[in-house]
């Protein structure tokens, strides 16, 4: 409560503190700046055309153009206070703004929340006898070409070519917390076309803009829809609901994958000629649940940990043990084609969004950069390149489920308290090799 106090003092003394500081500024400025060394150094320095390297005159007439904002450094008594008060406002509004994006344990470690709303998928990876059987118009999945939890559906879907038959539908959420209530994801449109596009690029292109069980403005509005007004816990995507039975399937990506996983797209839709893919064989089960067990613990959610740590020894945990995870799957994918073995399956599809996104938004944003997919990885690089080309039963490679770009400026300017300044900087080259649009 205390520290919510001083933030609302702070807030309300901040106009008086802001004019105070302009006006003592322009009394103080001239003999303050005529007595200060530095000042006396920048004289002599534009005298003799050195300093900045610009000339003299130029020097001079740019340095005159220059703006300082309020000067502090002219007129607050300690610079030592000034820097020590800085850090301290800076960091508690970083670990406040931070902690109620991210829950953090005591040590400043980031504590994922469990998930709210679960259809307990079979774990035979068919569909469960308890869901009504599948019907064209019955399940409706809502997703965010950002999110990486949200990718892995869209992952999963695309490749049983469940989008594009109409098996499944598919809502695009915006990514805008300004405009979402609860959460980050609202709709662009109240309504919009569901007109099948005469050329399909990407996944997108499948998508509908809105909402089609309730017209809500965002997914807050789907969510209290569904519960009448009861859910009160956090309004997260991906979800897959029943639009006849008007309810919640799941909010679990780890489940939806394996429920989307269980079905396969009418005999009508769009097909390449490739065999039905089955991304939970019997066979397998074994080694792919152990390795969606320590990927997940350790590299899905692990760059989350690394990029919303707020203390030095929980980062340090978080990235040493991620780098060693990395390790241990490149190792594992020196000698195995695909992460469970010769078969791609489920393992690949969870682990594919946090690879497509870590050189571009992970390495840098999150600091798990020490090393990269492309420089140091190679055999998740060469991994990742061929999950680029991967077609399943729809007509699109995996490199249409991902808009890098677009998922790039999302993480820079939506995670603002990881990136005060809202720049976005220039795609790294190794990350280039992401998913690019094909």
């Amino acid at each position: 409560m205390g520290i919510r106090v001083h933030w609302f003092a702070l807030a309300l003394s901040f106009p008086a503190l802001h004019a105070h500081a302009h006006s003592a500024a322009r009394v103080a400025r001239a003999p303050l700046v005529a007595r200060t060394g530095i000042a006396r150094v920048a004289v002599r320095c534009a005298a003799k055309g050195g300093g900045t390297g610009t000339g003299g005159d130029e020097g001079a007439r740019a340095a005159a153009g220059s703006r300082g904002g309020l000067r502090l450094l002219e007129w607050v008594p300690s610079q030592q206070l000034l820097v020590l008060t800085a850090k301290w406002v800076w960091r508690t509004l970083f670990r406040v703004m931070l902690s109620e994006l991210a829950p953090q344990s005591d040590a400043g470690a980031y504590m994922r929340p469990t998930p709210q709303a679960g259809a307990n998928a079979a774990p035979d990876g068919r569909w469960p006898a308890s869901l009504p059987h599948p019907e064209p118009g019955r399940y409706h999945l809502y997703v965010g070409n950002a999110c990486p939890w949200c990718h892995r559906a869209i992952i999963a879907g695309s490749l049983k070519g469940l989008f594009g038959s109409g098996l499944v539908g598919i809502s695009v959420l915006l990514d805008d917390p300004q405009k979402a209530s609860r959460g980050g994801w609202a709709f662009e449109h109240r309504t919009s076309s569901t007109a099948m596009p005469t050329e399909i690029a990407s996944i997108w292109d499948l998508a509908i803009r809105h909402d089609p069980l309730f017209g809500a403005a965002d997914l807050r509005g789907v969510y209290d829809g569904l519960s009448e007004g009861s859910y009160t816990g956090r309004c997260t995507a991906p979800l897959l609901v029943d639009l006849k039975d008007v309810r919640i399937v799941s909010s679990e990506s780890a489940e939806i994958v394996r429920l989307l996983g269980a079905l396969d797209a009418p005999s009508s839709g769009p097909r390449v000629n490739v065999a039905v893919i089955d991304l939970y064989p019997e066979a397998l089960r074994t080694a792919i649940d152990a390795a969606n067990e320590w990927i997940y613990t350790e590299v899905n959610n692990g760059v989350y940990q690394c990029g919303f740590a707020t203390q030095q020894g929980a980062y340090e945990q978080a990235e040493q043990k991620l780098h060693a995870a990395l390790e241990r799957l490149d190792a594992m994918l020196a000698s195995s084609k695909f992460v469970a073995g010769a078969q791609f399956t489920e393992a690949d599809v969870r682990l594919l969004p946090t690879i497509a996104r870590f050189d571009g938004m992970y390495a840098t944003l999150f600091r798990c950069g020490r090393k990269t997919v492309r420089a140091d990885y190679s055999n998740i690089h060469r991994w990742l390149c061929e999950m680029r080309a991967l077609r399943g039963l729809g007509s699109l490679p995996l490199s249409a489920t991902l808009d890098l770009v677009a998922a790039q400026r999302s993480y820079y300017t939506n995670l603002f308290p990881l990136n005060p300044s809202g720049i976005v900087p220039a795609l790294p080259e190794s990350a280039a090799d992401g998913l690019p649009p094909p």
